[in-house]
C-alpha cells in the first residue's frame, strides 16, 4: 500500500499535500477609552460632564443622608416582620435579624461618620433667605450660546451645592439667579440695572484672587447680598496668557452666597472653580 502511494506521487508531481494553514495570531484587543461631552450648540464650545455631580433630582431631598434614610426602612422592615411573624422564633431567624438591624444602625450613622472622618464640624441647615424672593434675570445683548452657559452654570451651582444665591458676571453678561433682596421700589426689570450699579460701586469686577467669607465678614459688596448671608465665595474669570502661561485679563466673577457657616468646603471651592473655567472666553 505505501508502495503504491509512493508510485503514484512519482508519476504525479504535480500533485502536492495539503496541510492546514496555521492559526490565526491572537487578537490583542487594546481598551479605548471614550471622553464624554456635551455641545452647547454647533460651535466648537465643549462642557466637560466630569465636572457635573449627579444627584436623584427629588426636590427637598439631601442625597447625603440617604444611607440614613435606606437604614430607618429596612430596619423598621425586620422590626415589623419580627412583630407580626410566628410566635416561635429560630435561633437562625434571631441571628438574621440581629444582622440586619446592624446594618440599618450602621446604615443610619453613616453619613455621621462621614463627617467626622472628614474632620467637618457641624453647620446651620441651609434656609432661604428672609424676605427674599426668587429671581433669574440675564443680559439680553448677548448671543444664544453664552444665555445657555449662564443658565446651565447657575443651575449647577445652585443645584449641587449649598449656594441660595447666584451672580455671575461673564464677557460682559450679566445673570442673576436665587433668591435676592431687592430694595423697595426696584423691580426684577430693573434689577440688572440695580446690580450693575452696585458692582461697579464695590469694585468685584476688578478682583483678581479668590474671596472666601466662611462666616460674616465686614466687606464692601456684603450690603448688595440677602439677609442672613453667613457665606460667600467669589471666584474671579481670568482669561489665560497661553504665551506666559499665567492669569491675564479679567473677564468676570462668579458670587455665591449661603446662609449656611462654612457651606464651601475645599473640594467645594475646587469644583466651583471649574464649573467657573467654563464660562471664559475660548481664544
Amino acid at each position: 500500500m505505501i508502495l503504491s502511494t509512493t508510485k503514484s506521487l512519482l508519476l504525479n508531481p504535480l500533485i502536492q499535500l495539503k496541510t492546514p494553514p496555521p492559526p490565526p495570531p491572537p487578537l490583542k484587543f487594546r481598551p479605548k477609552f471614550a471622553s464624554i461631552s456635551a455641545r452647547l450648540d454647533n460651535s466648537e464650545q465643549q462642557l466637560n460632564l466630569s465636572v457635573l455631580r449627579f444627584t436623584l433630582g427629588i426636590p427637598g431631598l439631601d442625597e447625603s443622608y440617604l444611607p440614613r434614610w435606606i437604614g430607618y426602612g429596612f430596619g423598621s422592615l425586620i422590626i415589623l416582620n419580627h412583630l407580626l411573624g410566628s410566635d416561635s422564633v429560630t435561633a437562625a431567624q434571631l441571628r438574621t435579624e440581629t444582622l440586619g438591624i446592624s446594618l440599618a444602625a450602621f446604615s443610619i450613622t453613616l453619613p455621621y461618620l462621614g463627617k467626622f472622618l472628614k474632620g467637618a464640624t457641624p453647620m446651620d441647615q441651609t434656609t432661604l433667605p428672609e424676605g427674599a424672593e426668587q429671581i433669574f434675570v440675564m443680559s439680553q445683548n448677548v448671543s444664544a450660546a453664552q444665555k445657555e452657559g449662564l443658565a446651565w452654570a447657575t443651575y449647577v451651582l445652585l443645584r449641587n451645592t449649598s449656594t441660595t444665591s447666584v451672580l455671575i458676571l461673564a464677557q460682559g453678561a450679566l445673570c442673576i439667579r436665587g433668591y435676592w433682596n431687592l430694595p423697595d421700589g426696584v423691580s426684577k426689570d430693573d434689577a440688572l440695572d440695580w446690580f450693575k450699579n452696585n458692582i461697579e460701586e464695590t469694585g468685584l469686577s476688578d478682583l483678581k484672587d479668590a474671596l472666601y467669607f466662611p462666616q460674616n465678614a465686614d466687606a464692601e459688596f456684603w450690603s448688595i447680598l440677602p439677609q442672613g448671608t453667613r457665606s460667600v465665595l467669589v471666584q474671579p474669570l481670568l482669561d489665560p496668557n497661553p504665551s506666559t502661561n499665567e492669569m491675564g485679563n479679567i473677564e468676570g466673577f462668579v458670587l455665591l452666597a449661603s446662609s449656611m457657616r462654612y457651606a464651601y468646603s475645599e473640594k467645594d471651592r475646587a469644583w466651583i472653580r471649574a464649573v467657573s473655567n467654563k464660562l471664559r472666553s475660548k481664544n
